[in-house]
């Protein structure tokens, strides 16, 4: 059992964030891509379990409560067979997130670009993350509006109020 809490505590991190809209062309700079979808067990705000599918691989994330600016929270992630991230996702609250990822690398950073699919096409969102919140980087011409914080952009509420709705 201690081993276990030592585990689990190991895979327990601070995730520190800032997420932008994206406006102009950034494809061409991907260096990756994926395709995610993803569901939640749970989508309670400041206690998200989040079950994802990222082309070939399946991953249960638990997500706590943000900080007052939504640039922080606890965050533990764990690769999860994909045949079991399938049969989670038949637990999952009804609506799913489906996009492709860009990685873009760009003055040291790596900006991951969702570019969102069915219920929520059209909107492209772009996340850094940082080692705190008040690291200095570069922003890309693609870089548009910042929208850290604003719920309506989390994925767990993208769930419940797609963007094609607003």
């Amino acid at each position: 059992m201690e081993g276990d809490k030592l585990f689990s505590l190991k895979n327990m991190a601070q995730e520190i964030e800032r997420k932008f809209l994206v406006i102009g062309e950034f494809k061409s700079l991907a260096f990756e891509q994926s395709h995610i979808v993803q569901g939640y067990i749970s989508s309670a705000r400041g206690r998200t379990v989040r079950v994802r599918i990222r082309d070939d691989k399946g991953y249960l994330t638990i997500k706590g409560a943000s900080n007052a600016s939504g640039t922080s929270r606890y965050e533990w992630e764990k690769e999860i067979p994909i045949a079991e991230a399938k049969e989670l996702m038949k637990l999952c609250e009804p609506g799913a997130i489906d996009k492709t990822r860009y990685l873009i690398k760009y003055a040291g950073h790596t900006f991951e670009v969702d570019e969102f699919c069915g219920e929520n096409e059209g909107l492209i969102v772009a996340e850094i993350e940082l080692a705190a919140e008040d690291e200095a980087f570069e922003k890309p011409a693609f870089i548009g509006q910042e929208v850290t914080g604003d719920v309506r952009y989390y994925n767990s509420q993208l769930m419940k109020r797609p963007y094609t709705t607003w």
